[in-house]
């Protein structure tokens, strides 16, 4: 994959701008995947492909040859992605009094419903999550990005180092600190579900 990747590299620098579609239908996939995880939203997922996609192409020849591409515009994603979160946050902490999250729940519901066909798991599995996209959104950027590239997209830690340049440490710190206040969010709601459903 990695030779037939630098071949369309090569054809597109060499002025083929029809190879560079190749690129795209190859790891698209895999950057909304990541997108997805990361802002929880369909559509922010898909304005980050198209994000990541366009400035790889305007970056093309900056991408070194012994590289591997689907890493490198993997990277680039996560950059498009963080740089949206923020984006989304600000928005979000500038109409807090306006917004509701009921506006962001057809997307989850959508999906759980399209997964799950029985009434009473959809029902349960929407709540949950729910209450999952409302804790991830507790985290920063960067954690959460941590979080999904580590518990998600099974990357080392040395990976997740790369893509947010940060120190082995610190990028341990960085997933610890996720899952301790995912799992402080959660517990409560877990804990009740769990002694509530055999009274029903």
């Amino acid at each position: 994959m990695e030779g037939a990747d630098a071949a369309q590299v090569a054809q597109v620098l060499g002025g083929d701008r029809d190879a560079f579609r190749v690129l795209v239908e190859r790891h698209s996939r895999s950057v909304f995947r990541l997108a997805y995880r990361m802002t929880g939203n369909q559509a922010d997922a898909e304005e980050v492909v198209q994000e990541a996609f366009l400035r790889a192409y305007r970056r093309l020849d900056k991408f070194e040859e012994r590289a591997n591409f689907g890493t490198w515009v993997y990277r680039i994603g996560v950059n498009c992605a963080l740089d949206l979160m923020r984006k989304r946050k600000t928005e979000m902490e500038q109409r807090v009094t306006q917004r509701t999250d009921d506006e962001e729940r057809p997307d989850l519901m959508e999906s759980a419903a399209s997964s799950d066909p029985t009434p009473e798991r959809i029902a349960l599995s929407g709540e949950l999550k729910e209450h999952v996209e409302a804790a991830m959104r507790l985290l920063s950027p960067v954690e959460r990005t941590a979080f999904v590239l580590r518990h998600h997209e099974g990357r080392s830690i040395e990976e997740i180092g790369a893509v947010l340049k940060l120190s082995a440490g610190a990028t341990k710190n960085s997933v610890f600190r996720a899952v301790q206040k995912l799992r402080k969010e959660l517990e409560p709601f877990t804990t009740t579900k769990m002694s509530a459903r055999p009274a029903r």
